[in-house]
């Protein structure tokens, strides 16, 4: 009875190493990169984006104006018309789309989501705020999931740059 006592543990603790190494942590979901395209004016070249549900045709320069490194957080919002994506910026980025929105008011900025086109918003006249507020033409059950999202990249983008010499 002695002799068969290690082995049962022994067998034991290898059936719990065996179950406890083959579970995962669950599902990673990839990262979602956000960046922003300003449209051109009429005439001048550029990349043709269709929004997914609208249809909504907007050339817009191949070069984003706003890139992930720019979003320091995500939100939802919740405005007049409805549930929208608010993406706070860096104070850099903030200046940089203040004096776009100077020189380019009224020209569309597209929201695009890991190279999807998800929305556009016309620049205002001197935008001021430290974010971004924008529509987005993908199911409002996903928008919980997208902001989880978002803000897990902007996470990992920050610490990233902070583990960079």
């Amino acid at each position: 009875m002695i002799s068969r006592s290690p082995r049962l543990l022994a067998l034991v603790l290898l059936l719990l190493v065996g179950v406890v190494g083959c579970q995962s942590p669950g599902p990673v979901t990839p990262p979602l990169v956000a960046r922003f395209f300003l449209e051109v004016r009429p005439g001048e070249g550029g990349v043709p984006l269709t929004l997914p549900v609208s249809g909504v045709l907007i050339t817009v320069n191949a070069k984003p104006v706003i890139v992930e490194n720019d979003i320091v957080n995500a939100e939802i919002a919740r405005v007049d018309l409805g549930p929208c994506l608010l993406l706070q910026l860096t104070p850099a980025a903030s200046r940089d789309l203040y004096r776009l929105s100077v020189a380019q008011h009224g020209q569309r900025l597209v929201l695009v989501l890991n190279n999807v086109p998800v929305g556009a918003r016309r620049l205002e006249p001197a935008m001021a705020a430290d974010g971004i507020l924008i529509f987005i033409e993908t199911p409002v059950t996903d928008l919980a999931e997208q902001v989880a999202r978002l803000k897990r990249t902007s996470k990992a983008i920050a610490a990233a740059a902070r583990s960079t010499p």
